[in-house]
């Protein structure tokens, strides 16, 4: 396992704020509202990283092209995902960080335009940013927001460039490394 990225502790702070347009409500609000978003906005691709959104997407008729969860929520043990699926991958991906395995799988996911599970063994949410950098223009990402709504990120050259941005600023762990020897 080769991990590409580490959030560093100033990155975990900017990350925690919505990425994209916070949906506040109940699990049965937000999704009426990502129903209405998506039968308005017609996305080429919707990609749901998280259990719980996850979850009520599937609950609610919304079968995200690609999902990402890790059978948890809020670090507790959470039910496995029942959604409609062509293909299940499991990755190994620790928390706080990005590994290629991980990188690899979405990208090869979201290419292969099957309905896709990716498991992660260890921690989905810094998935995101691997699933807005490689999800076409005007896809859907989205993610809980925890005792909030969801977020949902529609894809962009500006969202794609800002994602770019928090990447550069994580580190390798091998240069975290070096600079503890």
């Amino acid at each position: 396992m080769k991990i590409e990225y580490t959030v560093t502790p100033e990155l975990r702070i900017k990350l925690k704020e919505p990425f994209g347009t916070l949906i506040q409500g109940s699990f049965n609000e937000t999704m009426e509202k990502m129903k209405e978003l998506i039968e308005k906005e017609k996305p080429p691709k919707i990609i749901s990283v998280g259990d719980v959104v996850s979850r009520n997407l599937h609950e609610h008729g919304v079968h995200p092209q690609l999902t990402i969860i890790d059978n948890k929520s809020l670090r507790n043990q959470a039910a496995p995902e029942r959604g409609t699926t062509e293909k299940t991958v499991r990755v190994t991906n620790p928390q706080g960080t990005i590994t290629k395995e991980a990188l690899i799988a979405i990208k090869k996911a979201i290419e292969e335009n099957e309905h896709t599970h990716i498991v992660v063994d260890g921690e989905e949410d810094l998935l995101t940013l691997m699933a807005v950098l490689n999800a076409p223009e005007n896809a859907v990402v989205v993610y809980g927001q925890p005792y909030t709504g969801i977020v949902v990120v529609k894809v962009t050259t500006q969202k794609k460039a800002q994602a770019g941005k928090f990447l550069k600023a994580m580190k390798p762990l091998e240069k975290l490394n070096k600079k503890t020897v």
